[in-house]
């Protein structure tokens, strides 16, 4: 993580320093969600939570670009909210938070036109920590109770809080002045792990949690029991949720991207940066 960091600092600096300064600052304002066991659409607002980032932009090019942000959002889910595993009764919540390092690229030049598609892609470190509500409504973290045997069960290992992920997505920008520019854009977080919400795999048998992890694990494990005429709790090996995909989460909504910085050299193009509007519309 101090690597990492490391890095984001030094990346900065190197954008800060560069001879031909073309720098810009966004400020991110959307909703975040997420696709795994508890939320099996690929991309909905249903369930989907405020997001808030800032970044920095610096022009390569006029089309393309290195890109620096950190995004704050949420993500949740609930059985309740998709009937076919109400019995279940499961629900989660967790922050997240997403550094994202990544070159983007506009499609048709910025300097030319009012309206310019773009897309991007590069590497995201994040954090996320899952709880649910307990029946006695206090907040409760999931993964110190290694809901699904982790760290004691057939090899299952307990998953980290800090993981990488790779990031792509896309938007559409409107310049609006020399300066400024409001995108609309849509971000994608490919993972490698399912367990974002704390459901991947099968049960382990009750006893066996129970040793291992308390009467607190084996309540948040299934919580059909809570429900009115609920079931039981399930046999050991019973299928809890689906390893078969892993957990994505996205972030949508608008960037206001300011220039902060522009010393007027040439590209790399060879052609200067325009002090007026863009040319044409499309």
């Amino acid at each position: 993580m101090k690597k990492f960091w490391s890095s984001i600092i030094i990346f900065t600096f190197c954008i800060a320093v560069a001879k031909a300064q073309s720098l810009q600052a966004s400020v991110f304002a959307g909703f975040s969600n997420y696709q795994g066991d508890l939320q099996d659409k690929r991309f909905t607002l249903n369930q989907s939570h405020p997001a808030v980032g800032v970044g920095l932009v610096y022009d390569i090019t006029p089309q393309l670009h290195a890109r620096a942000n950190v995004t704050f959002g949420k993500i949740s889910g609930a059985d309740r909210a998709t009937p076919k595993n109400a019995s279940r009764n499961l629900s989660f919540s967790s922050p997240i938070t997403d550094v994202h390092l990544g070159l983007e690229y506009s499609i048709l030049n910025p300097e030319d036109f009012w309206l310019s598609p773009y897309v991007f892609a590069g590497v995201s470190y994040f954090h996320f920590n899952p709880s649910a509500i307990d029946s006695a409504g206090q907040k409760v973290y999931l993964q110190p109770l290694s809901t699904e045997g982790q760290g004691f069960y057939q090899n299952r290992k307990p998953y980290q809080l800090n993981q990488w992920a790779i990031p792509f997505g896309g938007g559409i920008k409107v310049t609006l002045t020399d300066h400024i520019t409001v995108a609309y854009e849509i971000g994608l977080r490919k993972t490698n792990t399912d367990y974002l919400d704390d459901v991947s795999t099968t049960y382990v048998d009750q006893n066996l949690l129970l040793q291992h992890r308390g009467q607190e694990a084996v309540n948040m494990a299934f919580r059909g029991g809570e429900l009115k005429n609920g079931a039981t709790y399930p046999a050991d090996g019973t299928p809890r949720g689906s390893a078969k995909n892993k957990d994505w989460y996205y972030f949508s909504g608008i960037n206001l991207i300011i220039r902060i910085a522009d010393t007027g050299s040439e590209s790399r193009s060879g052609r200067r940066y325009k002090t007026g509007c863009p040319a044409n519309m499309f």
